[in-house]
């Protein structure tokens, strides 16, 4: 699958959360896009990823 535009291999039933989590993504300043849909944060859990999704980590970033 795709992450941010990098090839990535997730691991079989992986869910969007098990991705987050695994590689350290703070989940409460992220939106997730897969395959041009946003994912709201209660489906994290129950949505798996494919080899063939693409998926966008959008971070939010705070600043003046």
């Amino acid at each position: 699958m795709k992450v941010n535009g990098k090839e990535v291999v997730i691991k079989e039933s992986q869910t969007i959360y098990e991705y987050l989590k695994n590689n350290n993504y703070n989940l409460e300043r992220i939106v997730i896009e897969l395959n041009g849909k946003i994912i709201s944060k209660d489906k994290y859990n129950t949505v798996n990823l494919k080899d063939t999704d693409v998926m966008e980590v959008l971070t939010f970033v705070g600043g003046g």
